[in-house]
């Protein structure tokens, strides 16, 4: 009987591309909407590639020191601090000569410059757009609750209808915390997915050698339109 994939998962800011490599196989996506929130990953972060090295952006929130005691949808950004122009300025700087960089710019300016109030609601956009990016036509629901565990969900919990006329077996996929800035900068565990075997290397603005484990935007302004063939 065949399967219908649902990959569960937070929500990031620009998230490393393995993850994508992941939604290309999946039929719908969860997103993790009642986690309480979680400090230094990359639901406030991604990783690019500068001309000085691999570099965070981080996205400040208010009451960063509680923050783990709110649920991720609920969190605020804080923009007591001018990150919006950094952020910006730093993307230009890093990927204003790569070949793709002008093809997407606009639309990442416009959703930055909309300055939602919420962390989720940022991300969320940016999702979005990366998925119109690679021509993702998943359909997208949000968890109704915090569960440590899924077991298989059943037809009644399930938040997506198969297709019409066909009985298929739902799979879930739980890939929350999968992904990490440090898991990023290192070798994979013997007992963790191997992300960075799901990108394939592409040729970046910044070398020598291939660094794995960026942010998508690294090769979406690399790539363009044939991003997709380089995941795996």
């Amino acid at each position: 009987m065949p399967h219908f994939v649902i990959l569960l998962t937070e929500l990031h800011y620009h998230p490393p591309a393995a993850l994508f490599a992941e939604l290309l196989r999946a039929d719908g996506l969860l997103l993790e909407a009642h986690e309480h929130y979680r400090k230094q990953t990359f639901r406030n972060r991604c990783l690019i590639r500068t001309a000085q090295g691999v570099q965070p952006l981080t996205v400040p929130v208010i009451d960063g020191n509680r923050a783990e005691k709110v649920t991720a949808a609920a969190i605020e950004i804080d923009y007591r601090q001018n990150w919006v122009h950094r952020h910006w300025r730093t993307l230009q700087t890093a990927y204003g000569n790569s070949p793709y960089f002008e093809y997407y710019a606009d639309y990442l300016h416009d959703i930055y410059v909309s300055k939602p109030a919420l962390l989720f609601d940022l991300n969320l956009q940016f999702l979005r757009l990366l998925l119109r990016c690679f021509r993702l036509n998943l359909p997208l629901a949000l968890t109704i609750d915090y569960r440590p565990h899924y077991p298989t969900p059943t037809d009644a919990e399930q938040p997506f209808a198969p297709p019409l006329g066909q009985s298929i077996t739902p799979l879930l996929l739980d890939r929350r915390d999968w992904l990490t800035p440090k898991s990023a900068l290192r070798a994979p565990e013997p007992d963790t997915p191997a992300a960075r075997s799901q990108v394939r290397p592409y040729p970046q603005v910044f070398g020598p050698g291939f660094e794995p484990g960026l942010s998508v935007l690294d090769l979406l302004f690399s790539q363009g339109p044939a991003a997709g063939g380089y995941l795996q």
